[in-house]
């Protein structure tokens, strides 16, 4: 090994030892600060403080600047707190130092504010008091006064806005348009946010008391100084007054000068508000995006350059280069918008060959048609509406256990500018009407809430009370209650709406042969097994789509098929085996239907209408038939859907408790008057099922 290499390993391995070790290092050099304000330090030492105390504050400043936004420098007020207690610590050595080595010369406190002293002041403490009072007025009344109130403000408002915020991402969850992982990552940023805007407000107190801490200093080290030299040195005053007024300006130069550079690095940080990107991107941008506003600028300072009396070289060469940017600047943006269309000219995909009459004849499993004024919604794969279709392919794998065919989406020229259809197997199955550019404010609470300027309307999915309003009262709509969503997220929970009251119609036989052919390998052979010597595949897809007519998950698909082959030992008949089915995946349908509290609110029937439905069942065989009279059905389906109602209100939609002999008939009812009420027999209750009845038919 080299001498080179084994430096190298060296101090490789010190390094490495450095960064394992840093939380100590940190902790050692809080208590070093902290050591300053109590013990005497030689000057060599101070001037090193003053140099790091220098570094630290560009390098707060640099990062202040480049950072593209607020949040991603979260440490800032930890970092204040840390610097100005450097400074004070400082303060405080410098002090000690002036007082007691004073009157030995310039030198007395170190070569940093020996070097300030002799620089700024040029021999004369006059110029210095006043430079360092200026400076003192700069941080304490300009800077430091503007941040703390951008701070102060920023915290309200951010505070205040958390609700509404957090009910956009919990309104965006809902609709399928992010997944949790999303909602969490927004939630946490909200949080962060929330934090940094209510540390800012606080941190920026830290600034104005190392302002008010400095002056009192500076009046102290004075005062103290030429006591101690006049008194107990014997110095004259003059002389006394020259030696130690110099020092304390120079000291207070030494570390106002960084106080005031944090300073503007916390202003400009605050300052910041919702602009992405560094510093200068944002104000340069925006400054030379308004090229007239150049010319006038231009304008008028080569006429300044031409007034009698003032200097023409300044102003003109200003001047000048303002016409510059003001003629470059429209030249500079229209070529980015023109590289930036080339760019996505070629990123589009090539123009779809022409549809072959074959391909005409299919029917879209699943299609969106919409008018003229709704199509830069589905302008390109990335649109809006597109982009939150995409979503409910995962949602719907993860809660029902089914892979969605692809969702066609089309504009119409048939269709009204604002409107919009949903097809289910080339069937139209829902429309409505959305407003692009405006956002809809719906009520849960059915006119409880306060009213909000808008056009009144119906929500097309659940049809409840709500309101077209405009973007700019987005806040004020989520303050007074109202749910806001937007135009495309209006469809979404349509289509989304629409798809779960069809899924038995998409489960076609293609679909189900993709199921199984991703079970496993043991599955595989039960299936042979079972087809078709004792069933066919379209009797298995029956059943399964009688499931998901009740929204009731096949994920658990090889749980179904086993039961399914349990069934089949003794029946054929598909309405069997979908009831045996249902009470093998007993505990995941509680689970489904569950409230908050762990509890599925039930609705019984009577003993009476129990023991009706019992003697309407005709049983042939394996066939059973339903011969209930048509007025008696009608008597118990509004008995039914009076209950319903009652309890439609509360958080949890109630469901109807049945014997399991009648639980298809009555299933089978109820679809036509509340298809979204669950109808569950006993023998389906798990064991630990928890049930809370709440009224009695």
């Amino acid at each position: 090994m080299t001498f080179t290499d084994h430096v190298r390993s060296r101090f490789g391995l010190i390094g490495d030892i450095g960064l394992a070790n840093r939380d100590v290092l940190f902790a050692v050099g809080i208590l070093l600060v902290l050591a300053v304000l109590f013990l005497p330090v030689p000057s060599w030492f101070l001037d090193l403080g003053l140099a790091l105390s220098f570094s630290v504050a560009v390098l707060v400043l640099m990062v202040s600047l480049w950072i593209p936004r607020p949040l991603d420098f979260s440490s800032f007020p930890t970092v204040l707190l840390v610097v100005t207690m450097l400074r004070l610590a400082l303060n405080i050595a410098s002090t000690r130092l002036i007082l007691s080595e004073g009157h030995n010369g310039h030198a007395a406190a170190g070569h940093v504010i020996q070097g300030f002293s002799q620089f700024v002041m040029g021999g004369n403490f006059v110029i210095g008091v006043v430079i360092f009072c200026i400076l003192v007025v700069i941080n304490f009344v300009v800077i430091t006064k503007g941040a703390t109130r951008i701070a102060e403000v920023g915290a309200r408002f951010t505070l205040d806005a958390i609700p509404g915020k957090q009910m956009a991402i919990d309104a965006d969850l809902s609709a399928g348009m992010i997944d949790e992982a999303e909602a969490r990552r927004r939630r946490k940023e909200l949080e962060d946010e929330s934090t940094f805007y209510g540390a800012m407000d606080g941190a920026s107190k830290f600034v104005r008391g190392d302002a008010v801490a400095g002056l009192v200093i500076t009046v102290i080290n004075v005062l103290g100084g030429m006591a101690i030299g006049i008194a107990q040195k014997g110095m004259s005053f003059e002389h006394a007054a020259s030696i130690y007024t110099t020092l304390t300006v120079g000291d207070g130069l030494a570390t106002q000068i960084p106080a005031l550079v944090v300073s503007l690095a916390a202003g400009l940080l605050v300052t910041k508000g919702g602009n992405i990107g560094s510093a200068e991107k944002a104000v340069i941008d925006q400054l030379g995006a308004y090229p007239k506003a150049l010319m006038v600028a231009s304008g008028l300072l080569v006429a300044l350059a031409i007034t009698p009396g003032l200097p023409m070289a300044p102003f003109l060469a200003i001047g000048v280069a303002f016409a510059v940017l003001g003629w470059y600047a429209p030249r500079r943006k229209a070529r980015a918008a023109a590289l930036a269309k080339l760019e996505e000219s070629r990123k589009a995909p090539p123009a779809a060959p022409e549809e072959a009459v074959e391909d005409m004849l299919k029917v879209d499993e699943v299609k969106v048609e919409v008018g003229n004024h709704l199509v830069p919604l589905i302008l390109n794969k990335n649109g809006p509406l597109t982009t939150k279709v995409k979503t409910l392919r995962k949602r719907f794998a993860t809660e029902f256990g089914f892979v969605l065919p692809s969702v066609r989406i089309k504009d119409s020229s048939f269709l009204a500018p604002k409107s919009y259809v949903i097809s289910i197997m080339g069937v139209e199955a829902a429309k409505g009407e959305v407003r692009p550019k405006h956002l809809l404010a719906i009520d849960p609470t059915g006119g409880a809430v306060p009213d909000i300027a808008g056009d009144p309307t119906r929500e097309p999915t659940f049809g409840l009370q709500a309101k077209w309003i405009d973007p700019f009262r987005h806040e004020e709509a989520v303050a007074k209650g109202y749910t806001v969503v937007d135009p495309e997220s209006v469809i979404t929970t349509h289509l989304t709406e629409v798809i779960k009251d069809n899924l038995s119609t998409l489960l076609t036989f293609a679909a189900l042969q993709k199921l199984i052919d991703g079970l496993g390998r043991e599955y595989q052979k039960l299936i042979n097994d079972m087809v078709p010597s004792q069933i066919s595949l379209v009797v298995l897809q029956r059943v399964l789509q009688q499931l998901l007519s009740e929204r009731v998950s096949i994920r658990n698909l090889p749980a179904i098929v086993e039961a399914v082959a349990e069934a089949v030992g003794w029946t054929r008949h598909i309405t069997l085996i979908t009831e045996h089915v249902r009470m093998r995946l007993g505990q995941q349908i509680h689970q489904g239907l569950a409230g908050p509290d762990g509890f599925v609110s039930v609705i019984v029937l009577s003993p009476r209408w129990e023991q009706a439905l019992l003697d309407h069942i005709v049983v042939e065989g394996d066939d059973r038939r339903f011969a209930m009279p048509p007025s008696q059905v009608q008597e118990f389906l509004t008995a039914v859907r009076l209950k319903i109602q009652k309890h439609a209100t509360s958080q949890v939609w109630p469901a109807l408790l049945v014997g399991a002999e009648v639980r298809p008939f009555v299933r089978s009812l109820l679809e036509r008057v509340s298809p979204m009420t669950p109808v569950l027999s006993h023998a389906e209750l798990h064991r630990k099922a928890s049930l809370k009845t709440i009224d009695q038919v």
